[in-house]
Parts: C-alpha cells; structure tokens; sequence
C-alpha cells in the first residue's frame, strides 16, 4: 500500500507535540487545471521548500504540490535535531573520495548548519533554534573511538567538539547508561513543523505556488500528472524522499521508506532537570538511535524505535517508554501526552542520495533521519542546478548511494532481515 495514505487521513496533520504547538495554517488549494512553470516540485517538506524558496529567489515560476499539506510528513514530525557532517564519518569519506572531495563535502555540512539557522531566523524564529547535540556512547571502546575521532576532526578539519567522560556526561544528561560522549555546539535543534511552515510561508512570499492535496500519480520528461491537472515544466524536482520512493524508478532503487516514532511525556516540570541539565539535544550509538530533548514547556520528546514495513504498529508507546525508562528510570510512570509516527527515507550507505533521473528531472532524498541540516542546503543546490550551476550538485552527486539488493519486491524483506539483526545486537549489548 501506498505509504502516503497507509499510516495518515489526506491533509490532517499527525496528533503530534508538534502539531499541537504549532500555528498551522488554512489549508491551501489543490491544482484544478492544467498549468505551466519553469520548475514543478514534487513535496513540500524541507527539501522541496527550500529548492522552491532559493529558485524563487533567483527569478523562476515555481510550483510546489504535496498529496498532503506543506510540513505534513518526516519534516514536520522528526527529532528535530541539526547535526554535523554526514551519516558516514570524515575518514570513511576520504578513503573512498579522496581527502579534497571529502574536504569539499564537509564544508558543505557546515554551510548546512550555517543556512538552517539563518533560515529559521528569518523565516521561522518561532522554531526555537537552539545550539548543542551530544553523541552519548554506550562502551567504553566506543568512547575511545569516539574521542580519537573528535581529536581527529579537531587537527585535520579544525572542528572542535568537547570531549566528556562518564560523569561529565551525567552531569548534563542524567543517564547511568553512557560512557562518555562528545558534545558538539556547532549543531543544535529546532521545532520542525514550525521550520517547514515558515519555509511554506517564505517560499510562497517569494512567488512560489503551492498546492496541497494534490499527489503526483506519474513523472515524465517535463510533465507531472495529477489527479485534477498536470504541470508542464522545464526542470522537475522530486523531493519526496520516503513518501515518493516509487515515483520513478532510479529513486525507488536507492531510497526505501521506513518509520521512526516518538513519544512526549506530561510536561516534566522540576523534574526535567534530573533527565537534562542543559537545552541541548542527544543521540547515541544504538543501531536503532535514542534521540531525545526537552520541549519549551519541559517535556521529554523522545525517539527511539523504528519499523520496515509500511503500517504503524498498533501500539507505539510501549517500546518507546521501555527505552526511554532503560536511559532514565526516573521517568518511570511519566505519563504520555502524545506519540506518532512518520516515514523517512534510507539509503544503502545513509548517504543522502542527489541524482539527475531524467534529462529535465532532478531528485533528491535518502537523508537517513539526517536531513534537518542537509535539506535546506540540498534545496539551494538543486535550485543552482535547475538555474544552470551544476558543479555543487555533482559534488553531492558523488556521495557513494548504491542501489538496494533484491529489486523493488525483495528489498524489504531482505532490509527487514539486516535491521531486525542489528537491533537484536542492540537489545542484547553486543
């Protein structure tokens, strides 16, 4: 079943913190007619919005159109967390790209990070932007790999990060269970849907039309079909990363969508000091990744579960309070205000993929639970792209993004096998 409509009523936004906390605006028109523009885009998350917001920007008539609404998918409903680099570390990239390459696509995260704070105070200063991620480490090893990296990152890229050992870590983030941890302020965390929203309302100051409850049945050379119209374009962006993987058939074989939860608790009042000290954001190194913060009004956002096939589980608090209590026994009969769920998009390698898939379409998605920081700068690229400045876009490009083992029909299952091993090895600490 389609993922689009499996897991979601058309257009109502998740029961979600997010949503609830956010000022939502009416619902926007759907596309009626046939209709022309230089750029059609396909998805109103991050990606989409900001494509549509910097290619605005430089002069073209762009539409947007989202079988939903603007925000309504992984982009109004994730972590929220704005992190550094890319899903692979520096050294992976360099033994595979060479040193220049991989310089080249560092600095491009930190545009990245550097574009998502400019935009949120532009355009979404309600998202609360605010600075600090800390990488918690379960193992002992893996804090030593983790403070030589942090060392590394310091003397080859200049980046620094602060190292912490076991109590330093609990004296921020009130967990027995790390053991060290590094503790980046370059990076930070942000209310998404209010981000995405801000995104909608900028692009659309700037020119852009956008349609909602509109999907996009068929993609060809200059022309997507919808159910009530279609656009003719001169450029064609899909930008639907989980939700459109089967669009077309180069994104269905390097982007396969997968879910991912959270829950918030009851606001935790005085009690959220003894989960975080600090304002700041966490994930650790699970295979299936704990990711967590505080709300504005104190309440524990907590992430940590995910599934592979395309419908929710029935129950979604279960397992996330079971990991939640693992990190922070003091939460233990916290009550749960709200939980959802959205569908992302994976890569093989959890490099995001960038790729022409047509001679006048361009498609980007794959962002691996990554994309907060990495979507708006992948928008400004695609927009150069489209405008006629391809030399970034063939820098992402070169991100190694294999396609799936197994075609369309085996890769689930065989995917499904690999992640269901690898969170086995998490729940018994291998």
């Amino acid at each position: 079943m389609n993922p689009l409509y499996r897991n979601d009523v058309q257009g109502e936004f998740p029961p979600s913190y997010y949503a609830a906390t956010a000022d939502i605006p009416p619902e926007r028109p759907r596309l009626e007619e046939d209709i022309q523009a230089d750029l059609a885009i396909i998805g109103a998350g991050y990606t989409g919005l900001s494509t549509a917001l910097h290619a605005a920007e430089k002069g073209l008539n762009v539409v947007v159109i989202d079988a939903h609404r603007a925000g309504f998918g992984a982009s109004g409903r994730n972590g929220g967390q704005v992190g550094s680099g890319w899903n692979k570390d520096q050294d992976w990239l360099e033994a595979r790209l060479g040193r220049d390459d991989a310089r080249r696509l560092w600095d491009l995260t930190l545009e990245a990070k550097a574009l998502t704070r400019d935009l949120v105070a532009r355009f979404a200063p309600d998202a609360g932007y605010r600075p600090g991620v800390l990488h918690g480490h379960w193992t002992a090893r893996g804090v030593d790999d983790l403070k030589a990296y942090g060392d590394w990152l310091a003397e080859r890229y200049e980046y620094e990060t602060e190292y912490l050992d076991r109590e330093a870590v609990r004296e921020v983030c009130v967990s027995d269970v790390y053991q060290g941890g590094l503790l980046d302020w370059d990076a930070g965390h942000l209310h998404p849907l209010r981000y995405a929203l801000g995104l909608a309302k900028a692009a659309e100051a700037a020119g852009t039309r956008i349609y909602e409850r509109t999907e996009a049945t068929s993609v060809s050379e200059r022309v997507v079909v919808t159910p009530r119209g279609q656009i003719t374009a001169e450029h064609i962006v899909i930008a639907g990363n989980g939700y459109l993987s089967n669009i077309n058939r180069h994104v269905a074989s390097h982007v396969m969508p997968i879910n991912s939860f959270i829950a918030a608790t009851e606001p935790l009042g005085d009690l959220a000091y003894e989960v975080l000290r600090k304002d700041i954001a966490v994930a650790d190194d699970k295979f299936v990744v704990n990711y967590f913060r505080l709300s504005e009004d104190k309440r524990l956002l907590f992430g940590g579960r995910e599934n592979y096939g395309v419908g929710f589980p029935k129950d979604i608090d279960a397992a996330l309070v079971q990991r939640m209590v693992k990190l922070f026994p003091q939460l233990r009969g916290a009550r749960i205000d709200y939980s959802w769920g959205g569908t992302l998009g994976i890569t093989m390698t959890r490099l995001p993929m960038m790729a022409r898939v047509g001679r006048s379409v361009l498609a980007a998605g794959g962002f691996s639970g990554h994309g907060v920081a990495l979507t708006g700068l992948a928008g400004k690229i695609l927009a150069e792209a489209v405008a006629g400045e391809a030399s970034r876009f063939d820098l992402w490009s070169s991100l190694p993004v294999p396609s799936f083992p197994g075609g369309r029909h085996l890769r689930a299952p065989l995917l499904t096998l690999a992640m269901t091993w690898y969170s086995l090895r998490d729940r018994l600490g291998l």
